[in-house]
């Protein structure tokens, strides 16, 4: 498998982790037609690229953890 060829499964992961390619474009500020071209392998998937699915996917860990902190808290308020 070619290098790009893996950067485009994970890349494609990265969208299914995000919740699809709609989220991701949200996320991203990239449009859908073009995040469907790089998972083809039409356009080539750039360091900026990942640079900025790397920021994203963090920002979306820590949104997690904010829910999972609500969450647990309201559970404890109800215990």
């Amino acid at each position: 498998m070619s290098e790009q060829a893996m950067l485009q499964d994970h890349f494609a992961h990265c969208i299914q982790v995000f919740g699809g390619i709609p989220a991701t474009s949200r996320r991203l500020g990239i449009d859908e037609r073009s995040l469907r071209r790089f998972i083809n392998g039409e356009k080539e998937i750039s360091e900026r690229l990942l640079s900025d699915t790397v920021q994203a996917l963090r920002v979306l860990i820590a949104e997690a953890g904010e829910a999972e902190r609500a969450v647990l808290g309201a559970l404890a308020g109800k215990l």
